[in-house]
């Protein structure tokens, strides 16, 4: 598979045309290559990067109590778990969002109605013409969408932040509510311990999205970051498409 993508990568500028719906590889910083990587879609999960952006720029506080709602404990999708009541550090809570993309977590975090306008107000700002939010947490909506160039925008802005950084890297955390119960996340990012110098960002899946992620991966002086959405075979491609980068990396001229 992955030698297939090498050799695919030299014959054509968009290499892999069956890779995504819409994708985008850069290396360096610079977009090597893209398929419809300014369609707009369905961001699923992916949108929680925004989330987390507009979190972080604040004001924010890791160490604020975050008080669980019924609406936040009765989320749907991928859970942390929590329940209506308990109390958490937001900090935890942005753990969770980010490394389990917990959807509970995610309204206890960003459920306040006027947080939306937040995040489309930061869009704008940013330039992000393919994206509005109609949630924070990535659910299906038809007034969700962005694109794969959007969300790479997205992605860097987001790991400029250690808070955010420090988080989409790990394989696995621990949390706890006020109370000491003690709660353990897993990734949902199978290229963290399995490709070599990967160091996030965030996966995602709704019915209407397909399977999406942001990945990212460094090997010496070389960063690659790739864009799937809505991807059939999201894993192999993801891999394939990470060593094609840094093999373009490698003989690019300097």
């Amino acid at each position: 598979m992955i030698a297939a993508l090498l050799a695919a990568a030299a014959l054509a500028s968009d290499p892999f045309p069956h890779a995504a719906a819409s994708y985008l590889v850069a290396v360096d910083g610079e977009v090597v290559w893209e398929r419809d990587a300014d369609m707009p879609r369905l961001p699923a999960s992916l949108t929680k990067l925004m989330t987390a952006l507009v979190l972080v720029e604040g004001p924010w506080d890791a160490g604020a109590a975050v008080k669980v709602d019924a609406k936040a404990a009765a989320a749907t999708g991928s859970r942390a778990g929590l329940k209506a009541g308990e109390t958490l550090a937001a900090g935890d809570l942005l753990t969770a969002m980010l490394v389990a993309s917990a959807n509970d977590a995610c309204w206890a975090l960003a459920g306040d109605p006027s947080f939306v306008a937040k995040m489309n107000a930061r869009a704008k700002e940013i330039g992000l013409v393919a994206t509005t939010f109609a949630n924070p947490c990535g659910h299906d909506d038809p007034k969700q969408r962005s694109s794969a160039r959007d969300l790479y925008v997205i992605a860097q802005l987001a790991m400029s932040h250690t808070e955010i950084a420090s988080r989409v890297v790990l394989v696995e955390a621990t949390i706890r509510t006020e109370k000491g119960r003690k709660i353990t996340l897993k990734t949902g990012n199978h290229l963290l311990g399995r490709c070599e110098g990967a160091y996030g960002v965030k996966s995602g899946y709704t019915p209407g999205a397909g399977k999406c992620l942001v990945g990212a991966a460094r090997r010496g002086p070389h960063d690659v970051v790739i864009v799937l959405l809505d991807a059939d075979d999201r894993w192999w491609t993801a891999a394939g498409l990470v060593e094609a980068a840094f093999d373009e990396a490698t003989h690019r001229p300097r």
